[in-house]
């Protein structure tokens, strides 16, 4: 693994890379790396979005109950004090109470102070901003749920060094 690799998240709105914030959450960075590598999340949607507040994705099921983590179903959290939801752009787990990580994920559209301490923050925007502000922007139903499909068409690793 190289200190400068990305996840690429290839979606039907444009590209958006993911810096993985290895030294404080290493475990959960090697669980979304290796299921981006493997594909696990190409062809799934972004399944709740909440204008200026988040984008969640992950869940090959599309309905937010769903995915698992190379770990198994689940896994622990690695909750680092130093990294805050401080502000747009910022990537942690989606989970459903302590210790419960699988697959899914979410970005940041601004600051979420009430959630530190209650996700693993993994990483943050590198490039896409742009593309993860529209992604925010799209019309939803009173569940949150898109109106229409927004998809990751493609997932991927990509070594900055290669």
């Amino acid at each position: 693994m190289s200190k400068n690799e990305v996840v690429l998240l290839e979606t039907t709105m444009g590209n958006i890379s993911v810096e993985l914030y290895t030294d404080h959450a290493p475990k959960t960075c090697d669980n979304f790396r290796e299921l981006a590598r493997r594909g696990y999340y190409s062809g799934t949607v972004f399944h709740r979005i909440i204008s200026d507040f988040m984008v969640q994705g992950g869940d090959p099921t599309g309905t937010g109950r769903g995915g698992t983590s190379i770990y198994g179903d689940r896994f622990a959290d690695e909750i680092n004090p130093e990294l805050r939801f401080t502000g747009a752009g910022i990537v942690a787990m989606a989970n459903s109470g302590p210790n419960t990580n699988g697959s899914q994920f979410f970005i940041t559209l601004g600051p979420t102070p009430h959630l530190d301490k209650r996700h693993t923050i993994f990483g943050r925007i590198k490039s896409g901003m742009k593309v993860v502000e529209r992604l925010g922007a799209v019309q939803v139903d009173k569940d949150d749920r898109p109106k229409e499909d927004v998809r990751i068409v493609k997932s991927k690793v990509v070594d900055l060094d290669a």
